[in-house]
This record gives structure tokens, sequence and C-alpha cells, in this order.
């Protein structure tokens, strides 16, 4: 990497922990370590809130999810807008009048200090191995860039964020999100920007559109309902919308973005804006992917996305074998852009004919390519087990060094890194104030009350850098950290419902209601019955309200009963 690029990385991720640490370092009381001083403007919410979710994983693997299976992702945003209309009539007004600290407070206040902890503990299991995968995603590019070990990449991202969070808490992560969206807008467009530009020499960007329209990559609405898909026009509305309302509604590392808002009017507005530009962020991302696929067609492409295991193919037995694939992948590769230069010279004759033609050709060398890929793969899993096979992530990153200039691959890593240390710092605070606001016993001297917070963020970072350590790549990061959560959302989700629309519902019932949807969650999760995991968001609140409703006059009963 060049000394520009070192020198814009290093001086975009210098200046946001240093201006974190500046600007925050004299918050000492638990108001502004805790809530973030309840100074924030609508937008300053808004930026924040979108912050705390775009972490790398959305500059990483979102790309690399629209370069293999195009648009179809964007559906699971659609039950977004949806979500934010509930939280802004229910939620928030709520909150804001009970004023508490965390979600989870407002919990033990509805029902009991037993049911306070069973949900702030799912929010702590969860969100801690989130916070590892937040923390794994940008270490691979950084491994890669510089040969560095894995777990000392982690090291090095971990350490960062743990640094300004410590000092300013959730204030420090209010102040910074504004630089690292700043930062994460400029690189997305100018990404954008690049790939339209090195495609315009063979094809115009509305040709480049249609291309990939025919490959079937701009299908962004699946009308089928099939519980097996996970990402369909229904699992998104439906599933989709049960997610988002969980995670903005009572995960604590959203929840505090916006109870920082001057007002609960403005914590509304900022919501309102994420709810606007989040669907087309998330479109926008994934057509820089897609269009990603459309340049690879022109150009040639790796075998094997991942440098370092083409590297180790290269060495030992396998080395002859992998030669083979790759003088078959170049000349599949030549035939699949001969075969796109044609297709193109057919769209711009009005040929129907030969463009068919084209087009059939073009299919067959794309599935040869595929199956080379399942060669390869398979290669490296026969004689490097212990290595991750899965290359999806790596698309995007493999682009950015192999084909950008010198210092835009320094501001593509600074947007990468900027997403991975906002997304990581807002958990990291969620989870350090969870811990002592909902779990540790009180203390009510504010200063130790700080003094505590600041070792539980500590404490929770290197918690997630051990997370980070074992993580190997999943099938695709961005459907892992989903996965993740739509195994605990849903039963969070389910006990909030209760507290606000079932007044007649006490503690005991819906805690032992959450215990057993929580369970039958995993077991329909391991059990491999095919259920996209979007749905575990609409099933377990379903059994948590159901069983709560039902068991509530049984508790009820035994109650009255019981010897006093």
């Amino acid at each position: 990497m060049h000394l520009l690029d070192w020198a814009i990385l290093l001086g975009t991720l210098g200046f946001i922990v240093g201006y974190g640490v500046w600007k925050t370092r004299h918050t000492r009381t638990s108001e502004g370590y805790l809530r973030g001083g309840d100074d924030a403007r609508w937008w300053g919410v808004g930026l924040s809130v979108m912050a705390t979710q775009a972490s790398a994983i959305t500059f990483l693997s979102t790309p690399g999810q629209g370069f293999a299976d195009g648009l179809g992702f964007v559906q699971f945003y659609f039950g977004l807008p949806l979500a934010m209309l509930v939280i802004n009539l229910v939620f928030i007004p709520l909150y804001y009048k009970w004023k508490v600290f965390t979600a989870y407070e407002f919990i033990g206040k509805r029902f009991d200090r037993r049911t306070r902890l069973l949900t702030a503990g799912l929010f702590l299991v969860q969100r801690s191995m989130a916070a590892g995968i937040t923390i794994y995603a940008p270490s691979i590019i950084l491994s890669k860039v510089l040969g560095w070990p894995l777990s000392w990449t982690c090291l090095f991202i971990g350490v960062l964020v743990i640094i300004y969070t410590t000092t300013g808490g959730a204030r420090a992560v209010g102040v910074t999100h504004k630089q690292q969206m700043a930062v994460m807008f400029a690189g997305l467009f100018v990404a954008f920007a690049l790939v339209v530009h090195y495609l315009a020499p063979v094809m115009s960007f509305p040709e480049s559109l249609r291309l990939a329209g025919t490959l079937g990559k701009l299908h962004a609405v699946d009308l089928s309902f099939d519980p097996a898909d996970k990402y369909t026009l229904w699992s998104g509305l439906i599933g989709g919308f049960f997610l988002q309302l969980s995670y903005f509604g009572t995960d604590q590392s959203q929840v505090q973005r916006y109870l920082g808002g001057q007002t609960m009017q403005q914590a509304k507005m900022g919501l309102w804006m994420n709810a606007l530009l989040k669907i087309p962020m998330q479109f926008f991302i994934l057509l820089t992917g897609v269009l990603v696929f459309v340049f690879y067609l022109v150009n040639a492409s790796p075998l094997h996305w991942n440098n370092t295991n083409r590297q180790a193919l290269q060495q030992g037995i396998t080395a002859p074998q992998l030669h083979d694939l790759e003088e078959r992948h170049a000349a599949n590769g030549s035939a699949l852009k001969d075969h796109t230069l044609e297709w193109l010279a057919a769209e711009r004759a009005h040929n129907p004919a030969a463009r068919a033609q084209a087009h059939q050709e073009l299919a067959a060398d794309l599935a040869r390519d595929q199956a080379l890929r399942n060669e390869t793969t398979a290669l490296l899993r026969q004689h490097h087990p212990e290595r991750e096979a899965n290359d999806k992530d790596y698309i995007f990153i493999t682009f950015i060094m192999d084909h950008l200039p010198i210092g835009v691959i320094g501001l593509l890593l600074a947007m990468i890194f900027s997403a991975g240390m906002s997304s990581t710092s807002a958990e990291l605070s969620a989870l350090a104030t969870t811990a002592v606001v909902d779990v540790l016993p009180p203390k009510p001297n504010d200063t130790r009350l700080v003094r505590r917070s600041q070792w539980a963020t500590v404490g929770f970072g290197l918690l997630a850098l051990a997370f980070a350590a074992v993580f190997s790549l999943f099938e695709n990061l961005i459907q892992a950290v989903n996965i993740l959560g739509s195994l605990f959302y849903g039963t969070i989700l389910g006990i909030f419902l209760v507290a606000f629309f079932f007044k007649q519902v006490k503690g005991s019932a819906v805690f032992v209601a959450a215990i057993i949807a929580q369970a039958a969650i995993f077991i329909l999760h391991f059990s491999g019955l095919e259920v996209a995991f979007l749905w575990y968001n609409l099933i377990a609140p379903a059994i948590t309200v159901v069983l709560a409703l039902i068991m509530q006059p049984l508790v009820a009963a035994s109650e009255r009963g019981a010897p006093r």
C-alpha cells in the first residue's frame, strides 16, 4: 500500500480517536457518560443511529451479497419504516416518561427484577458476540493488507475503540459518529463513481444495469412465500419488521442513541431520518456490488477471492491442481468477456436473437466459473481444513486493493474502519451501561458509577476481543450478525410487547413465557428445520405473548391459593 494511503488511513483513524478523547475528556457525570448528556439534535441522533447500525460488515459483506445474489437482500429492510412508526408512537414516549437510562430499566419498573435481569442478560449475551463480529470484520482487511496475524489485528482495532469509548462513554460515541458517518458517505460515493468510471470505456451505466438485469442481479423484490427463503417481500415486511422493531426499540446500543436527544421530539425526528435514508443506503451499497460483478465480466478476476488461501494452495501437492484450475479459469474468463461484448453489440444493434444467444452463452460461462470456484473451495477444504474456504466477504476488498487508485484505497479502508469503530463503540457503551444499571447492585455515588462504567467498558471490550478471536467467516458476515440477532431479539421484543400492551400480565407469567420462547427458537434453529431466520423474529414474540396471556390466570390463581 502506498505511503499516501497509509497517511489517509492512519490520519483519519487518529483524528477520530483523538477528537473523541479530547472532546469528552471531562465527562464525569452518569447523565453524560451513560446517556450522552441529552443534548443531541435530531440530525445528530439520526447520524448516530445510522452509524451504530452501519458496521464494517455493511461495507464488507453487503457488496459481496450484491455481487453474488443481486439486490434481493434490500428486502430485509422493508419493514424498517413501519417499525420506526411504532417505536415513535409507543416506545419513545414511555422511555422518556419513565426517564430510564436503559430499555431494560423500564422492564424492571413494569414487571420485576427477575424479568429485567432476563431481558438484560439476553441482550448482554447477544450483543457481546455481535461486538466480536464487528471487531473481527475489519480485522480481516488489515490482516490481508499488512500480513499481520488476525488475532493481533483484532487487538489493534479493539484497543482503538476501547480508548475513546472508555474516556467519554455514550457522549464519546455520539461525538465521533458524526465524523465516522462523513467518512463512510464519502467512501461509498467515491467507490460507486469509480466503478461506473471503469466500466465507461466498455459500456454505459444504463447498459451495465440492463446487463446485470438480464443475469438476474436486479431482482429486488421476490413475491414468493417460502418459509425457507431468507429474503422475500414477506419475510422482509413481516420478519424484518419484528427484527427492526426489536433492534431499534429494545437493543440498548440503539436506545442509548436516541435517549441522548435534547427532547423526545428530537429523538423521534432522528429515527425518521434513519427510516428515510437506510433503505436507499443499503440499496446503493448492494448496487455497488452488482456493478463490481459487471466489472469482472470484462476484467480478469481471481479464482479465489481470499489471496492468503490462494498462496497456501500454490505450495506443496496442490500447486499443479491449482495451476490447472487457474488456466481453465483464465480461458473461461476470456470467453466471459467475449460473450459480454457480443451481448453489448446485440443490445446496441437491437438484435433480439443475437442478444438471446449471447445471454445463453454468458449464463453457461458463469456456471463454469462457479464450478471452477467450487473445485477450488473443495481443494482447499481437503488439503487445508483449518482455513476458512468461504470468500464472499473478500470480493469488495479485493476490488479495492487491486483496482482503485492511490489515495482512494486509503479512503475506502478508512471508511470500513470508521464503520467498524462506530458500531463497536456503541455496542461497548451499551453493554457497560446495561451491566452497571441493570445487573450490578446500585451505587448512589455518581462518580463511582462512572468509574464502574469505565471498567465495565474495558471488560466488555476484552470479552468482544475474545469472541473475535474464535470467530471464523460464516457464509456471509452480514447474514451471520443478523442470524445472531434473530436468535435473541424476538424473545426480547415479546417481553416488551407484553409490557406495553397487556397491562394485566405480571412478571412471573412473562418470565416463564420468555424462557420457553427462547428455548423454542434454539430448538428450531439447531434442529435443521428449513425456516428462514427472519421468521424467528415473529415466532418468538408470538410465543412469548400468547404463553404469557395463557399463564397469567394460572399464575394469579396459584398465588391466590398459596398459604400466607
